[in-house]
C-alpha cells in the first residue's frame, strides 16, 4: 500500500490495531510461560521436563510481541487507517458464520453444519440459485461422508441428525 492509501478512508487506525495485536500476543506468550512453569521448565533425570520447550516458545512469542510493538510505535503513522469499516464488515461476514460453524460442530456434527455453512455462503454471499446451492451444499457433505467414513474408515464428528439416521 502506498502512504496515500494509508491515510485515506474511515476505519480503525493501523497503529491502534497493531498495538492491540502485539499486546494480545504478548499476553498469550505470558500465559504459555506461566503454564509451563507449573509443569517444570528445567531438566530432570530423563531430560527436559514437560514445560521446557513450551516455556521458550512462550518467551519467543513475548519477545517477538515486544519487537512488533516497538516497530509499530516507530514505523506507523498515527493517521494510517487499518481498513475501512466496509472492508471489516466484509471480513466479519465470513468470520462470524465460520466461528458459529466451529462452535456448533460438537453439537450438530460436521455434516449438518457443513450443509448449512456451504448453503448459507452460496446463497447469502454468492447469490447462487437454489438448485445449485442445494446440490452443492448437500453434495459436498455427502462426498465427504463417503470418502472419509466409508472408504478411509475415518469417523468424523457426528450430531443428533446423523445418530437418528444411523450413520
Amino acid at each position: 500500500m502506498s502512504e496515500a492509501s494509508h491515510a485515506t478512508g474511515r476505519g480503525p487506525f493501523q497503529r491502534q490495531v497493531e498495538i492491540g495485536v502485539a499486546l494480545g500476543t504478548a499476553l498469550f506468550g505470558i500465559v504459555v510461560m506461566l503454564g509451563s512453569t507449573q509443569v517444570g521448565i528445567n531438566w530432570g533425570v530423563e531430560g527436559p521436563k514437560a514445560g521446557f520447550f513450551p516455556f521458550y516458545v512462550g518467551l519467543t512469542i513475548l519477545l517477538s510481541s515486544g519487537v512488533n510493538l516497538w516497530r509499530t510505535l516507530v514505523e506507523t503513522r498515527p493517521d494510517w487507517v487499518f481498513a475501512s469499516w466496509s472492508q471489516l464488515r466484509a471480513v466479519m461476514s465470513v468470520v462470524l458464520p465460520t466461528a458459529i460453524y466451529v462452535g456448533s460442530l460438537p453439537y450438530l456434527g460436521i455434516y449438518l453444519t457443513s450443509m448449512i455453512l456451504i448453503g448459507g455462503f452460496m446463497k447469502w454471499l454468492g447469490r447462487y440459485s437454489w438448485p445449485i446451492t442445494l446440490a452443492i451444499s448437500i453434495g459436498v457433505p455427502l462426498i465427504t461422508y463417503f470418502t472419509f467414513e466409508k472408504w478411509f474408515l475415518v469417523p468424523l464428528p457426528k450430531g443428533p441428525i446423523e445418530d437418528w439416521l444411523g450413520l
